[in-house]
């Protein structure tokens, strides 16, 4: 009896001492200052007008100046007068916009992916079978094979 209540106590102390004493390891690591940027501000502020370029150029953006009747010479010549804050919100506006793109990169992508799936299905010697009708005749003439 007093073996078993014993293990009792034992289990419970040992259960409440892992819970509440026992730390988990802490992790750190250095972090960089604030100014500790590589690049000189004159080379940020040309970095920050040269994407506010490469955006200006795209199709789009030119559709929006236009709507709102500017065009892209009147807004680089303005480039100059702005802060280097500004510059630089207007650059990361901008490099939103340049990571749409205009669609094109997402239809490589899909027909890269079908074709893909296409190698894998011919190499593991599925056949594929497009109908492009309701019916369940394999010789009717609207059945395209590949394969």
């Amino acid at each position: 009896m007093i073996s078993t209540m014993r293990n009792r106590v034992l289990a419970t102390f040992i259960t409440a001492y892992m819970v509440l004493f026992v730390t988990s390891p802490a992790f750190a690591a250095l972090i960089p200052s604030i100014g500790s940027s590589p690049h000189a501000p004159g080379e940020s502020i040309q970095k920050d007008i040269n994407t506010i370029q490469q955006a200006l150029e795209t199709k789009m953006v030119q559709e929006k100046l236009k709507a709102y009747g500017l065009t892209s010479e009147e807004v680089a010549a303005k480039l100059p007068s702005m802060t280097p804050g500004q510059i630089h919100t207007l650059a990361s506006a901008s490099n939103d916009v340049l990571a749409g793109g205009d669609g094109l990169g997402v239809i490589i992508a899909v027909l890269i992916i079908i074709i893909l799936i296409i190698i894998i299905l011919k190499l593991l010697h599925h056949d594929i079978i497009i109908r492009m009708s309701s019916l369940d005749d394999y010789h009717s003439p609207d059945l395209a094979y590949l394969g």
